[in-house]
């Protein structure tokens, strides 16, 4: 990046926080990412299998149909309903309450929810803003019906959203309003249209606020003061917009846990592997007081709040079929 881009590591570390950042190759699709992060939670669980499937993406293997229902097949799910949920980095707390609400009316019994991301194919590599910041992944959890004393028990949601604000986070172009290329001559579209854009002082300000105020919401409902979290789990966005939300929450630093500078934002897959990658390194305690939150296009927004899983994460899916590529990522049940 420092040889394409007017820019340095130590500058991207000191304003974003984010020292590496994941691509994947060629072969390998957010579909593909997002079966090996499915494996991984199913053999967390004991792989007892999935009656429902959510998966989160900005990123769909095609623009038609979704990329869920091609999931579930090739884990050998059978004619389960599966579908995707767009959110952008907030769609992983939109699939969690989901995946919830279906559960409590008794509809399904356990519902796998993903957070797959290639936004390597979609940032341009020559716009610094955003180039720096983004990288590919997928983490996955499995939702079963349970007691709510329980560790790992979902206590509660909230959810929001704003669409005046939604040229902050956007491709304009490739979509039923701006068509790519032009229906009309055929011409293809300037190149800051065709690739992911964000106004980052805009929504700097706006993640704080919003990521903010949608925690308190939740932890008022819970009856928790912010002193008793025991582990608090961000959208991956930006060092500074985490430590920015932690501090107006007034949770101690010991008790926010991320891994924002070995993979960057990987958007709605972003809470799963920072969840995975904190189970696996046993840094919470089953049971404990959890809190997270996030912040994406559209606008949206969202918090949740529930207890730590005992579940142990699976870093390293098993194989699936039929499989198209060897795909990697962290899960946690």
């Amino acid at each position: 990046m420092s040889r394409e881009l007017d820019t340095t590591h130590e500058w991207i570390l000191s304003r974003t926080g984010i020292a590496r950042r994941r691509r994947a190759d060629a072969g390998t699709s957010t579909g593909d990412l997002a079966v090996g992060a499915a494996a991984g939670a199913l053999a967390s669980s004991g792989d007892a299998g999935a009656d429902a499937l959510v998966v989160a993406t900005t990123t769909p293997d095609r623009r038609c149909p979704a990329t869920g229902p091609e999931v579930a097949a090739r884990l050998g799910l059978g004619e389960i309903p599966a579908f995707d949920v767009a959110a952008v980095c907030t769609g992983f707390l939109y699939g969690l309450t989901v995946a919830s609400a279906l559960i409590r009316s008794r509809t399904y019994h356990r519902v796998l929810v993903v957070g797959a991301e290639t936004y390597s194919r979609i940032v341009d590599p020559l716009d610094r803003g955003t180039a720096v910041i983004f990288g590919d992944g997928a983490g996955a959890v499995l939702v079963r019906g349970g007691d709510p004393d329980e560790p790992g028990a979902l206590l509660g949601t909230h959810l929001g959203s704003d669409g005046s604000g939604a040229d902050l986070i956007a491709i304009a172009a490739g979509g039923a309003r701006t068509p790519h290329p032009d229906p009309e001559s055929g011409r293809e579209l300037p190149r800051e249209e065709r690739y992911f854009s964000m106004r980052g002082r805009q929504v700097y300000g706006q993640a704080v606020h919003r990521m903010t105020a949608c925690a308190r919401v939740v932890l008022d409902r819970a009856g928790w003061a912010p002193g008793s979290l025991g582990a608090f789990v961000g959208h991956q966005a930006n060092q500074r917009i985490l430590d920015a939300v932690g501090d107006k929450l007034h949770i101690p630093a010991e008790r926010r846990f991320g891994n924002i500078r070995d993979v960057g934002n990987t958007a709605a897959a972003s809470i799963p592997l920072a969840l995975a990658d904190t189970a696996a390194a046993g840094r919470v305690r089953p049971g404990a007081r959890t809190l997270l939150t996030a912040f994406g296009g559209g606008l949206t927004w969202g918090a949740a709040t529930l207890t730590w899983p005992a579940a142990a994460p699976v870093a390293c899916p098993p194989a699936v079929r039929p499989s198209t590529a060897a795909p990697t990522g962290r899960t946690v049940e």
